[in-house]
């Protein structure tokens, strides 16, 4: 019996050394993604052909920040530094007290960030699937089904979108950033601002 507990415990740590090797892998990469949102819109009317709804929420700028001092004597090539960006992930969080999000969704893109540039915008970028808004927790605030958020039991339901963008450097080490993107909807409360 202690032989074989024995055998269990250093089963766990050869495998716990392992993993902990594969992220000290996983963290080490010269640069680190900077993602920042200039935001334009903070409210979202849910009524169909409401005022200024017509826009982008916002844009996103994603910058690649070079991390680690590689003044060592070998000569370094800076381009090996800069990051494919090849897919980002929408997930959601409420900040009203509801638990009742949007299924959160990846998409894949190819945008190419070279180390210490000014950023690469992001572009349009999908925040929610086409359906999301008439499903829960929006279908909610519809005058049909009530206008309140039964979680909540108000006419606003508060969610920051989380965006996510994944890619690595040209040398091929994993990178990742993030942002959030904090938004109130309602129906018929004077369009989107």
């Amino acid at each position: 019996m202690t032989r074989k507990l024995a055998s269990i415990a250093a089963v766990a740590l050869v495998g716990a050394a392992a993993l902990s090797c594969k992220e000290i892998n996983r963290q080490s990469s010269p640069v680190q993604l900077v993602v920042t949102t200039s935001q334009i819109l903070h409210q979202l009317d849910l009524k169909p052909g409401a005022l200024n709804c017509n826009q982008n929420i916002g844009t996103v700028t994603i910058r690649s920040v070079l991390i680690q001092n590689s003044s060592g004597s070998l000569p370094t090539n800076s381009t090996l530094d800069a990051v494919k960006i090849t897919e980002y992930r929408i997930s959601y969080v409420r900040t009203d007290g509801g638990t009742s999000i949007p299924t959160p969704f990846t998409r894949s893109i190819s945008i190419l960030v070279p180390v210490g540039s000014t950023g690469a915008d992001l572009g349009t970028f999908l925040a929610f699937q086409p359906d999301a808004l008439t499903q829960a927790p929006f279908a909610a605030l519809l005058p049909q089904n009530g206008g309140k958020d039964p979680q909540t039991g108000r006419s606003v339901v508060q969610m920051d979108v989380i965006l996510e963008v994944f890619g690595s450097t040209m040398a091929g080490e994993r990178v990742s950033g993030s942002t959030r993107i904090p938004l109130d909807f309602c129906f018929d409360c004077a369009g989107c601002a």
